[in-house]
């Protein structure tokens, strides 16, 4: 497609060997994990949680220290690159007709399994612990439009930078972007720097990526540690398959609508992002895996312009796994109090969880945030919030490799769409 192709054969092997080396650390963190819950006090199990999550944490952070300045550079590139304002409105225009009809198509297939298989009904209340959701319920206090509005646009590019803000960050790199296309040729040493310095992160990107599987393996022995995973497939098993029907119907939707755009070429695109899933899926973090996606789109074939431009868009505005949860679980928690709500409020709610959750990555347990804020805008127990939480690191799993999927397949399509202009 580009010639970001050159040299993939050298380029297979490594990414293979990562692949196997993150699954091989799942399996080795989830039988670790057990081992020491079945065999140690909950006192002692929990301890080890905490400092085997520290590998989980070194791995997350390494790669949000170059979350920040990678997205600045190549967005700042990519826009100055695209040239005029109007090729920037057209790119963002399509961008976000995609992710605003896939944002809509993921609420509404939540919405549709959650009354089809209603997963709430008949569930058992007289253990849950309360206390477990203020963690989440106490920033819904903040959640409002004009909180909204601050957090998409910010007072200072630094703070937005120091606290890896990405929309924030998108806000200012178009508004830079665009004022450097504007100068001409004397901005030119200044984008080539920028360009040479984004190369220079791709690199970080490599030598931060050998450290996933170690960070995968904390993260899956760290929970394994404290969960009894029996128990909560008990309890939760018609509300985790419930979820994973609607995650499954998302993901051949997905599918289905990349290879009618991309035919062939969809294939491809998924062998090159086999890692970035994976990751994803182990960490509960499709932040953790940005600049591996940005580096393997750009290998299968997307221009860099067009993926430097893509990619932070989407992480803002496009994500689809997080969309079917939010709109899953809140009807989920209004089924389990009996809080009846007729099609036309489910609408309403549907409309309502398209505007708030835009602008929200990065926001730590983002989806239960939203989930607790809508239940409270439509007079649903907030505390429902607490049946959840036990079990949404497991969700999270889907929902974070749902999402890299989902900006994949948005990006490449864009790519492919501009490509055909010229």
């Amino acid at each position: 497609m580009s010639e970001h192709q050159v040299d993939h054969k050298n380029q297979n092997q490594p990414k293979s060997s990562l692949t196997i080396y993150i699954l091989v650390a799942m399996i080795f963190g989830a039988t670790l994990g057990a081992i020491i819950h079945s065999n140690c006090s909950a006192e002692t199990a929990a301890a080890f949680s905490s400092h085997i999550k520290l590998l989980a944490t070194i791995f997350i952070r390494l790669v949000q220290m170059i979350i920040a300045p990678l997205v600045f550079t190549t967005l700042v590139v990519g826009i100055a690159k695209l040239g005029d304002i109007n090729t920037v409105g057209r790119i963002g225009g399509k961008a976000l007709i995609w992710f605003f009809s896939a944002s809509f198509i993921s609420l509404v297939i939540g919405l549709l399994w959650v009354n089809f298989l209603k997963p709430g009904y008949g569930l058992n209340l007289s253990d849950m612990d309360l206390s477990a959701a203020s963690e989440v319920t106490d920033k819904t206090q903040d959640f409002s439009i004009q909180h909204f509005v601050e957090h998409i646009i910010p007072k200072s590019v630094f703070e937005a930078m120091a606290t890896n803000e990405i929309l924030q960050i998108v806000v200012f790199s178009i508004f830079f972007g665009l004022a450097a296309a504007s100068i001409g040729d004397n901005v030119k040493p200044i984008i080539s720097a920028f360009d040479k310095a984004s190369h220079i992160i791709l690199k970080m990107v490599n030598f931060v990526m050998k450290f996933a599987p170690i960070g995968v393996f904390g993260a899956i022995a760290g929970v394994f540690a404290v969960k009894d995973i029996s128990d909560l497939m008990i309890t939760y098993t018609k509300f985790f398959s419930s979820f994973l029907v609607g995650i499954a119907s998302l993901w051949v939707v997905l599918l289905l609508v990349g290879y009618i755009f991309l035919r062939n070429h969809l294939k491809t695109l998924l062998k090159r992002i086999v890692s970035p899933l994976v990751i994803a899926f182990g960490t509960t973090s499709s932040e953790a895996v940005f600049p591996k996606l940005t580096e393997e789109l750009e290998r299968f074939g997307i221009k860099d312009r067009i993926v430097s431009f893509m990619l932070p868009l989407g992480y803002s505005f496009n994500l689809d796994g997080s969309m079917m949860y939010m709109t899953f679980a809140s009807l989920f928690i209004a089924q389990v109090y009996g809080v009846h709500l007729d099609v036309g409020t489910q609408l309403t709610m549907l409309i309502v969880l398209m505007l708030t959750s835009k602008g929200i990555a990065g926001v730590p347990r983002a989806s239960l945030v939203v989930v607790a804020a809508t239940c409270g805008m439509f007079k649903i127990p907030i505390e429902g919030v607490a049946l959840i939480l036990p079990i949404d690191h497991f969700c999270d799993m889907f929902r974070s490799a749902t999402n890299v999927l989902g900006n994949s397949i948005a990006t490449a399509v864009v790519g492919q769409w501009e490509s055909k202009k010229g």
